[in-house]
């Protein structure tokens, strides 16, 4: 005890924490802290991490899926290139392929895609060998593998179809021009059934349709000169707007009352191969046809002169099947009152090497369908060909000739289709469009009529079936 400190000094004071023990207790709620707040920032990243690595499966399953679904139309492609090459005569086009005598079949594989992913096609054709009016199907399953993933499969089916040379109504290389006015263009389908065992439909304005088609492959600005006329239909050219009068039209059933140019009906984009057709080497040999009667009914034959010369009040009366191959210039002259005259049932075919002048009392053409009367163009030269027709009363006729300057003339009607260098229509007609030629049987290439990617039912699993063994 210190001398001199009073007693109450002595006393100890009343107890209180340990500053250090608090130090303690701080640091270690902090500590806690940390930990809940690293808890929560691992938690967040790692769902990050699978939201990232199920983004980056999911890509890539997307990116194999489309990858899939082209290798598919790409064997579709080999199957049409196959139908093609056949058609041009290459006795090669279906090498590698195999077959039963009527189905074809064949896988192509080997394809890389990056990523380890591999990817195969098998490819198989109903009909390899179809006739003109054939209408095959080529299916073709691809599939893109990937180690450790399921494999991404496709299934896709395409209809085909041979290609028409009457699928529009009027088409040039170059330019179309109608002179007249008061003129319309439309269309009927004389065949809707496809079956020629039924009767034909005559053109009437019960059955007139909004397909009445025109086109030209040319650039310029006077490539479809509609002018006057009213266009029900559509009109495509090469590049440039076609051109339309104050009292013309392009317009469609669903084209509102007050629109003059249905911009829907109108294409900038088109563009057409014109093959050269070439003259038949056979037929039986006469001379120059000056009237008369020619052919058998019933009965298809061929001849071979080297013109057609009608004047005054001759008449060249058509029987049976008909077809001429004309190898003078001009191949066709009618003037005069004369006329050339197809009766029902009859059909006319003519090769043209030269010109076409059918003046005089024209085209008799009784046949309901356009197509029993076909006029080739066949002259290839830079000069070309004239054709000129003239209606006696309905003129239908399909014309084909790509290096010819076509000309219609008349003020009733004017069936069928049209296809040449240049194609001018002078009067007032109406042109009516007969939709059936576009499945008009020829040996011309396959196209794709229709695609479709099947995915489930009952076409999917039994085609399924159908690869099992390929």
């Amino acid at each position: 005890m210190r001398a001199g400190l009073p007693a109450s000094s002595r006393v100890r004071p009343p107890f209180q924490p340990r500053r250090r023990g608090v130090v303690v207790s701080e640091r270690g709620a902090v500590l806690i802290v940390a930990l809940l707040v690293a808890a929560l920032i691992a938690i967040v990243l790692g769902s990050y991490l699978n939201l990232n690595i199920t983004s980056t499966r999911l890509a890539k399953r997307s990116f194999n899926s489309y990858a899939a679904l082209n290798l598919a139309e790409a064997g579709t492609e080999e199957a049409v290139w196959s139908f093609n090459r056949a058609s041009a005569g290459d006795s090669s086009a279906w090498t590698g392929w195999t077959n039963n005598g009527t189905a074809a079949w064949q896988r192509f594989s080997g394809f890389e895609f990056g990523g380890n992913a591999t990817g195969w096609a098998k490819v198989y054709v109903d009909m390899y060998q179809p006739g003109p009016s054939a209408r095959p199907k080529v299916i073709s399953q691809s599939t893109v593998s990937v180690p450790g993933d399921a494999p991404v499969i496709k299934l896709v089916e395409v209809s085909l179809r041979r290609r028409s040379l009457f699928a529009t109504g009027i088409v040039a290389r170059d330019s179309i021009a109608f002179n007249g006015s008061t003129a319309t263009v439309d269309s009927w389908n004389s065949d809707p059934d496809n079956n020629p065992a039924t009767a034909a439909v005559p053109y009437a304005a019960s059955v007139r349709a909004d397909r009445g088609s025109i086109a030209s492959t040319s650039l310029l600005n006077n490539a479809v000169l509609v002018n006057q006329v009213d266009v029900w239909g559509t009109v495509a050219t090469g590049g440039a707007q076609p051109q339309v009068g104050a009292n013309g039209s392009i317009r469609g059933a669903n084209t509102p009352v007050d629109v003059q140019i249905d911009p829907s009906r109108v294409a900038t984009d088109f563009n057409a191969d014109f093959p050269i057709v070439t003259q038949p080497l056979d037929g039986t040999a006469i001379t120059t046809i000056r009237g008369g009667t020619l052919g058998v009914a019933g009965t298809s034959t061929k001849w071979r002169s080297a013109g057609v010369v009608l004047n005054g009040s001759d008449v060249l009366q058509i029987e049976g099947d008909v077809t001429l191959i004309l190898t003078g210039s001009p191949s066709v002259s009618v003037t005069g009152s004369a006329s050339i005259a197809i009766p029902a049932g009859a059909k006319l075919t003519i090769y043209a090497a030269g010109d076409v002048t059918i003046a005089g009392r024209g085209l008799a053409n009784s046949n309901v369908q356009p197509i029993s009367c076909r006029i080739w163009g066949t002259n290839t030269s830079s000069a070309g060909q004239a054709i000129d027709v003239v209606g006696r009363g309905a003129l239908r006729t399909v014309a084909y000739a790509p290096a010819g300057d076509i000309t219609l003339r008349g003020n009733s009607d004017i069936m069928g289709s049209i296809v040449g260098r240049t194609v001018t229509i002078s009067g007032t007609p109406a042109f009516h469009y007969d939709e059936s030629l576009a499945n008009l049987e020829s040996n011309e290439p396959f196209s794709i009529s229709k695609w479709r990617e099947i995915t489930s039912g009952t076409d999917y699993t039994r085609y399924m079936r159908l690869f099992e063994g390929l």
